[in-house]
C-alpha cells in the first residue's frame, strides 16, 4: 500500500493508494498523526507492515508541520524498511523539509 503524507497546512492530507484522508490536526499533529494513519489503514484492512513505499509532500509550508511529519515519515520509512520519496517522484534515503521563510531566531538576552 503506497502511503502520501502532507503536513505542510493545519489539515493533513493522508492518501493511501487512491484513497484521501484529510483532517484538521493543528496543534494536536504531533499527539495524533501516529493515530490518525494507524486508523485509516485499520479502515483498508492494513496494518503498518502493509506500507510499500512512503511520498511526503516536503514543503513550502508550516516549519512544526513539516518537521513533525518529515521525522514520521523517516522513521516509517526507516522502520519498515520501504522507499521513501519526496513530492517531485525523487526516491531519497531522507526527507528534509522545504521552508517557507528562515526560521525566526530570537537573539540571546545576555
Amino acid at each position: 500500500m503506497r502511503l502520501y503524507l502532507d503536513t505542510s497546512t493545519p489539515e493533513t492530507v493522508l492518501k493511501l493508494d487512491d484513497r484521501e484522508y484529510k483532517k484538521e490536526l493543528g496543534r494536536d499533529l504531533a499527539e495524533n498523526l501516529h493515530a490518525f494513519i494507524y486508523e485509516k489503514l485499520v479502515e483498508n484492512g492494513a496494518d503498518w507492515d502493509d506500507i510499500s513505499e512512503i511520498t511526503f509532500m516536503a514543503g513550502p509550508g508550516s516549519f512544526t508541520g513539516l518537521r513533525i511529519g518529515a521525522s514520521v515519515v523517516n522513521v516509517l520509512a526507516h522502520e519498515l524498511n520501504v522507499p521513501l520519496y519526496d513530492h517531485n517522484g525523487n526516491k531519497v534515503p531522507l526527507i528534509l523539509p522545504i521552508y517557507d521563510r528562515p526560521a525566526n531566531i530570537s537573539k540571546p538576552r545576555k
